[in-house]
């Protein structure tokens, strides 16, 4: 294996691991503090967009305030950051607050599908038959997860069930929304913008909110902002330079195996065999798509 190659694995694998600490870590927090996903939110958005700005305008060179000169970007940036960026971390730490960071992680993982299923209504057009296998495939791997494999109840809570499908949907959001801005502009400085943009209505909630911190609360908040959120999308970025994007894709694999791993030795977090198999029906169906794309790239 060449050795640029190498360094392409070493970043995607690397920043799905990080992201799937991540939500290790916010369940610790959540269950070992007064931390709310709505304080924890406004504290990722706040410092992680404002700490990627700071990243591309000293390390980088760029010009970080050219974005805000154009009346469409102005707007598109609006509807990214209120629509798409806050909705999914507030929707994915809520799961995690009512499931946990291994089934809230594992359901997000779904939002790719939902984007096949936007686009088919939107453009009036059957998915292709692969994709609604695909689709099949999935969300029988998130009955699975939610039932324990039984007919007859629900083990996730009703709340962590709808927290999660959010989460699903607003990745898929995440995704559609920023195509036109990505299409002139630098990806880490759209995306630092929308979350300083999008953290402002949080800001009077973290001024007037007190919470006690323990020792060990520290280095955990730290660690969602840097380790979870700035340097696991810089890594992300970084792996695009030396692999094809559906292989990125995959190996984003990495995300929900390593939230479901270190949840269930760290948190007590405890999986039946119906489980498991429904985290193996989720993600198989992110393979085979990444599978298909390299397929098609090469032909």
């Amino acid at each position: 294996m060449e050795s640029y190659q190498k360094k392409g694995l070493f970043y995607a694998i690397s920043s799905g691991i990080l992201w799937g600490a991540s939500g290790t870590v916010a369940q610790f927090l959540f269950s070992a503090t007064e931390i709310t996903p709505v304080w924890l939110t406004g504290i990722r958005l706040l410092f992680s967009g404002g700490l990627l700005l700071l990243f591309l305008k000293l390390f980088r060179r760029q010009k970080v305030s050219h974005v805000w000169q154009s009346n469409t970007n102005r707007q598109q940036l609006f509807y990214f950051a209120f629509f798409g960026v806050v909705p999914s971390q507030l929707a994915y730490f809520e799961a995690i607050h009512y499931g946990n960071a291994a089934t809230a992680t594992v359901i997000q993982f779904i939002g790719p599908l939902l984007i096949v299923i936007y686009l088919a209504i939107s453009q009036l057009t059957w998915p292709r038959r692969s994709d609604l296998f695909c689709i099949m495939v999935a969300f029988a791997g998130v009955f699975l997860l939610v039932t324990r494999g039984s007919l007859t109840s629900l083990t996730l809570s009703p709340a962590g069930i709808f927290w999660g499908f959010g989460a699903a949907a607003g990745q898929a959001a995440y995704t559609l929304l920023p195509r036109k801005l990505l299409q002139k502009n630098d990806t880490g400085l759209i995306v630092g913008w929308a979350m300083l943009l999008g953290s402002l209505p949080f800001i009077p909630l973290l001024l007037r909110t007190k919470i006690k911190l323990s020792i060990t609360a520290y280095p955990a908040i730290a660690y969602v902002i840097v380790g979870g959120t700035l340097l696991a999308y810089l890594f992300y970025l970084h792996s695009l330079k030396y692999l094809q994007p559906a292989i990125t894709g995959m190996l984003s694999s990495f995300e929900p195996l390593t939230a479901t791993i270190l949840a269930v030795a760290f948190l007590g977090v405890t999986l039946n065999a119906a489980e498991i198999a429904g985290i193996m029906l989720v993600l198989a169906p992110a393979f085979f798509q990444a599978l298909d794309r390299t397929k098609k790239f090469h032909s």
